[in-house]
């Protein structure tokens, strides 16, 4: 959405398994110590942070006026795909990446189970898209919080046969420059070789977590 709208933006890794996401002052940003989050310093005034992606896509939706529609209709179905998403696709395919790349060997409900359920989202946005260009018609910030979990499909083993408007979908997106940009940025700074063992901070949070004193 940065990259699309031309804004200025300044990146901060973070090292996930060092607890950075912990310290006092990331968690006045994100109080959930989950990326991603922003800070906007061109207010008028104080800085302005956001933490959670649909609401941060919304945030700039709002201040550049681009994105999103205008319609009362629009911005009701706006409100149902980006809920959608952050409730089921997200989260169900996030699982399903955690059970497949980081869960002891031989435990194979979680797998199963979320397996399912990030097809059943792919088959939901499937049907959405039948004779729509993107999810509300025009592209917008719904495609932009979809895209990553369609774009990951075949990499998790859960290929697109049987998807023909995700796979046009997909490729549109793809094909944009601000996407292709962001997508490059990624990959430059993933982390390899991460497991359950190696990764306690990361995979093993509780309320002590967050609690002071």
């Amino acid at each position: 959405m940065l990259e699309e709208c031309g804004l200025e933006y300044k990146t901060h890794l973070m090292r996930l398994t060092e607890g950075d996401q912990f310290t006092p002052r990331f968690l006045e940003i994100s109080p959930n110590a989950k990326m991603p989050a922003i800070v906007d310093n061109d207010t008028g005034g104080d800085p302005v942070s956001v933490f959670e992606s649909g609401a941060i896509l919304l945030y700039l939706a709002e201040k550049t006026g681009r994105f999103a529609p205008t319609t009362a209709l629009g911005r009701k179905e706006l409100n149902e795909w980006l809920f959608w998403q952050v409730g089921n696709l997200g989260p169900m395919a996030g699982q399903y990446s955690h059970f497949r790349n980081y869960a002891p060997k031989g435990e194979s409900y979680g797998l199963k189970r979320y397996k399912g359920e990030y097809q059943r989202a792919m088959a939901v946005l499937e049907g959405r898209l039948e004779g729509r260009e993107y999810i509300l018609g025009e592209y917008s910030i719904a495609d932009m919080i979809s895209f990553p979990w369609i774009l990951i499909a075949k990499a998790v083993d859960c290929p697109l046969d049987g998807f023909p408007n995700l796979v046009r979908w997909r490729a549109a997106i793809k094909d944009r420059p601000a996407v292709r940009k962001a997508v490059d940025l990624c990959r430059e700074n993933r982390n390899h070789g991460q497991t359950a063992e190696t990764n306690n901070v990361l995979f093993n949070q509780d309320a002590g977590h967050f609690r002071k004193g």
